[in-house]
């Protein structure tokens, strides 16, 4: 597939808009699918919000091959963006990304529906934290053109992405999924199928660990944060990065772990599960580790 038009997007979340965004931006006719109008209606805020600041801080839409258009007025750009709660167009889907949460039991519901509405070219890729993709392609009747990739948070502004090869994931749909990426503007690196990849296999347990030294009383979370910052460069610590991704999501993928490789070390903090039990999920209810209410006022 030289080149891809439109593309489904499963999930109208973080990253789902973030996606959305940055597909609408590079010329794509992007349906953003989710449950609610409640919840698109959100999403478009948020995209309305995230072309505003790009535009203020004078950033360019990623660079496509052989175009020079100009950038584009934030009314264009929305208008190639479809909101929908029941799949409508995804017949005319060239590619579809899912970015639902990480509960298998909906995701294999989510990937069984776009096997039948999709048509038989499209290729879904899996947006997942540690679902192996395996799995997700033996949902569907092409596990060929199933593969995961696994954007990273904001979406606009990362240029690589993490791109997974499960057991029946064909060449053909590698090289359809880096053109996609290359149409954004994004490079691809390649990793094998395994529960949490590379990024999260390590992430979520770092994060782990960062909860139980601040539940163990080792030390407060800015202090965590302020020695990954300042001793090795991060630009986030694990704990300011768990709030922006969500404690719920930390909490399902350290779960996801745990049970796919049934080793300890996995185990999720006490803390990690008692915050998200009292809804301190981070950014989005405006505290976690942090105070966001506070700090935005």
């Amino acid at each position: 597939m030289s080149e891809i038009h439109t593309v489904g997007v499963v999930g109208a979340g973080v990253m789902g808009t973030g996606l959305a965004q940055a597909l609408a931006q590079t010329g794509h006719r992007v349906l953003l699918v989710d449950r609610t109008e409640e919840i698109l209606a959100a999403a478009e805020r948020t995209i309305r919000e995230g072309l505003r600041f790009a535009r203020l801080l004078g950033a360019k839409r990623p660079a496509r091959p052989a175009d020079d258009r100009p950038t584009e007025d934030r009314e264009t750009v929305l208008k190639r963006i479809t909101l929908t709660t029941g799949y409508e167009g995804f017949e005319e889907a060239d590619f579809v990304i899912e970015n639902i949460t990480e509960d298998w039991g909906l995701k294999q519901g989510v990937y069984r529906r776009l096997d039948a509405v999709c048509p038989p070219r499209a290729v879904f890729a899996a947006n997942t934290s540690v679902i192996p993709i395996t799995r997700i392609g033996a949902a569907t009747s092409r596990p060929a053109q199933v593969l995961g990739m696994h954007f990273m948070n904001p979406v606009p502004l990362k240029p690589v992405v993490e791109m997974i090869r499960g057991h029946h994931t064909s060449a053909e749909t590698v090289a359809t999924a880096r053109t996609l990426l290359a149409q954004l503007g994004k490079e691809g690196i390649l990793v094998e199928d395994s529960p949490g990849f590379v990024t999260n296999r390590v992430l979520m347990l770092t994060v782990n660990e960062a909860v139980y030294l601040v539940h163990e009383g080792v030390a407060g979370a800015a202090e965590v944060d302020r020695i990954f910052k300042t001793c090795f460069g991060h630009t986030m610590g694990p704990l300011e990065t768990a709030d922006l991704i969500g404690l719920d999501t930390i909490l399902q993928s350290v779960e996801g772990l745990y049970a796919a490789f049934s080793d300890s070390k996995y185990r999720p903090c006490p803390l990690l599960v008692r915050m998200v039990d009292a809804g301190l999920l981070g950014r989005k209810s405006g505290q976690g580790f942090y105070d966001y209410a506070t700090t935005a006022a």
